[in-house]
């Protein structure tokens, strides 16, 4: 019966709940400083699915794995914070958010980024490719680019800033002037641009 009662006690040890107090991002595996009722433990290594990182922060609340029940071999396996947490989602959507306020979210009508009025930037690519079946519509009082801008780009290769030359640097010839009340119309440019 002792030894039933040895695994027994063992089994009820294997997880836990605590608060974080303290996150070290630096190395390989994060590390966070709980504090439960009975404890209080630092360097305690967190879990995290591939592809994703957080940092925890202060007061967030954690479920601990202890090792076969060993109390001194703990691991972080899960985390959340309720005063950040984003509520009302609905069945299948997903959403990932920060503790101010911003967030991405994957519903069924489309994909929503919340920038919290921060700027957004993508940043290290060599190309970036939007395709949109309708348009792409700009709500903003300025759209500014550091290079050319080119329409039509499959059939055409003439830049905003050569349209802009052309024009600038264009004429028109005015035939047959008269004198008085004449109103005379100029000629369409020599130049055609393309």
């Amino acid at each position: 019966m002792t030894m039933l009662n040895s695994i027994y006690r063992r089994a009820m040890m294997m997880l836990g709940v605590g608060s974080v107090s303290l996150t070290n991002d630096e190395g390989g595996i994060q590390k966070v400083q709980y504090q439960t009722p009975l404890e209080v433990r630092g360097d305690t290594p967190r879990l995290m699915e591939f592809g994703f990182s957080s940092s925890l922060p202060d007061g967030a609340d954690v479920l601990i794995a202890y090792l076969s029940g060993d109390r001194s071999n703990a691991v972080v396996i899960a985390s959340g914070h309720k005063g950040s947490r984003k509520t009302g989602l609905n069945a299948g959507e997903t959403i990932l958010y920060n503790l101010w306020g911003m967030h991405l979210k994957l519903a069924e009508e489309g994909v929503e980024i919340d920038a919290k009025g921060k700027p957004v930037t993508v940043i290290n690519s060599t190309k970036v490719t939007i395709v949109a079946s309708e348009e792409i519509y700009a709500d903003t009082p300025v759209l500014k680019c550091a290079g050319d801008i080119i329409d039509n780009v499959g059939s055409n290769t003439t830049t905003l800033k050569n349209l802009r030359d052309t024009y600038n640097t264009h004429d028109h010839i005015v035939k047959n002037v008269q004198s008085g009340n004449s109103s005379p119309t100029s000629e369409m440019p020599g130049e055609q641009v393309k």
